[in-house]
């Protein structure tokens, strides 16, 4: 999405920061949103009634944008969700096509899928984290029951919310939005493509896209650009078959490197784990013949070499890069800037607003169903946001958006988050089968 809005010097110019896709119109590094001319950017009419119905856009139909529009609807806002496929569910949905033109999703011409899930994906939080307040995963079950489930079952419990809280009934599926524009000092213009585009006013807008889209790749290691052989991301991976008998170098130490590493590891020949950690040891992996962890990688070479830092040479077939993604707007140490508590914009707030920027490994959903209430309850004009000046302060968040909105995470959900972090540290194998509340 590019997002522009005029300047005091220049009323006809769209600012718009660093892009990440030249070619789409797609929103850039916040950071430096609007700070492209000497002239500071126009503000928005901020005053709001709290008898206000407002018409309100939001972009994107996954868990963030489901939960949001939920919220306004509550608050009795007119809303319109956005949603570029024919289903809810966003980074839920499981699609069994890959990017074949671009393993590791750099070109911007690519022909893009918007799935990363892998086929035997499982949750890396237990139940009790993956609901809401008042709609609990913990007490539903579509099959998998497990306290870890496959990603089937968090798109079945998506589904069911957004059918049991009529969100489904405001979706406008296969509606991808390329634009938004400030219009008249207090409206947004929201320019959704398709063919022939066409233009909408919104008294706010609320983007709950996310930042799992673009694939970041390890690019800086010394002689990648000279290796020779197959790279992929693991956005583009789906099931270990592609990989049978190969040597396989996996870089990344996350829960999908891990995760993806054990699944090639049940057809490749070897599979090699690279991380820059500092906590990782060099070794043979329990209970794997074939699998083994190093150091970060020291170079690679055209003919297939890769070093490692202690010194270990290996002669490699594909090097799949699981190193995160980027998205609509760059994170840095899980926080956005200058975005007041990661969600609005100081110059705009509250008529736009994100969901889901940041990134709290432990009360995810919480967090966003928190975020989702605040900005509900700020268009609705029943809680103030401080002045531009103030939404610099920063405080311990996920407690703070609870406090905010009168809907505290419980003491019970952040013990068992520390527990569940504690005990997949300690038992990397079998975290999920052997995790007990």
């Amino acid at each position: 999405i590019f997002i522009g809005f005029p300047t005091k010097s220049n009323p006809s110019k769209k600012l718009v920061s660093e892009s990440l896709f030249e070619s789409k119109r797609i929103i850039g590094n916040i950071v430096k949103f609007g700070l492209t001319s000497s002239s500071p950017p126009m503000t928005m009419t901020m005053t709001i009634s709290s008898t206000d119905s407002l018409n309100v856009a939001v972009i994107g139909a996954g868990t963030c944008g489901l939960l949001t529009a939920r919220e306004l609807l509550r608050q009795n806002h007119r809303v319109t969700v956005f949603e570029k496929s024919d289903r809810v569910g966003g980074t839920w949905v499981y699609d069994s096509q890959i990017e074949v033109d671009d393993g590791l999703g750099l070109d911007p011409n690519r022909s893009v899928v918007h799935s990363s899930l892998y086929s035997s994906l499982r949750t890396n939080l237990p139940r009790p984290l993956m609901g809401f307040s008042d709609y609990s995963l913990e007490h539903r079950s579509y099959g998998d029951s497990r306290m870890f489930p496959g990603h089937e079952e968090v798109l079945k419990f998506l589904e069911d919310f957004a059918n049991e809280f009529g969100v489904i009934e405001v979706i406008r599926f296969k509606s991808e939005v390329v634009g938004v524009e400030l219009r008249d000092g207090n409206k947004l213009a929201v320019e959704v493509g398709g063919g022939t585009a066409e233009e909408e006013v919104f008294d706010a807008v609320v983007v709950c896209n996310g930042h799992h889209t673009q694939p970041r790749v390890a690019n800086d290691i010394p002689g990648i650009q000279e290796w020779s052989r197959k790279q992929v991301h693991s956005h583009n991976y789906r099931v270990p078959e592609p990989y049978r008998d190969q040597v396989v170098v996996v870089i990344g130490n996350g829960p999908s490197a891990l995760d993806i590493s054990r699944d090639i590891a049940t057809v490749a020949k070897e599979v090699h784990l690279s991380s820059r950690s500092s906590d990782v040891k060099a070794s043979r992996l329990d209970g794997y013949e074939n699998m083994w962890q190093h150091l970060e990688i020291n170079r690679v070479f055209g003919d297939g070499r890769v070093v490692f830092q202690e010194g270990l040479s290996i002669e490699a077939d594909i090097i799949l890069h699981c190193t995160g993604k980027t998205g609509v707007v760059h994170v840095d140490d899980n926080r956005v800037g200058p975005l007041y508590k990661h969600v609005f914009p100081p110059q705009l707030a509250p008529r736009l607003a994100f969901v889901g920027l940041s990134y709290n490994q432990g009360v995810l959903f919480r967090m966003f169903e928190l975020q989702a209430k605040w900005i509900a309850l700020a268009l609705s004009g029943k809680i103030s946001l401080p002045s531009q000046d103030e939404m610099l302060i920063d405080f311990e968040y996920v407690e703070w958006l609870g406090a905010h909105v009168g809907c505290e995470v419980d003491d019970q959900l952040k013990h068992i988050s520390k527990n569940a972090r504690e005990h997949f540290i300690s038992h990397l194998n079998s975290s999920r089968d052997t995790f007990v509340i």
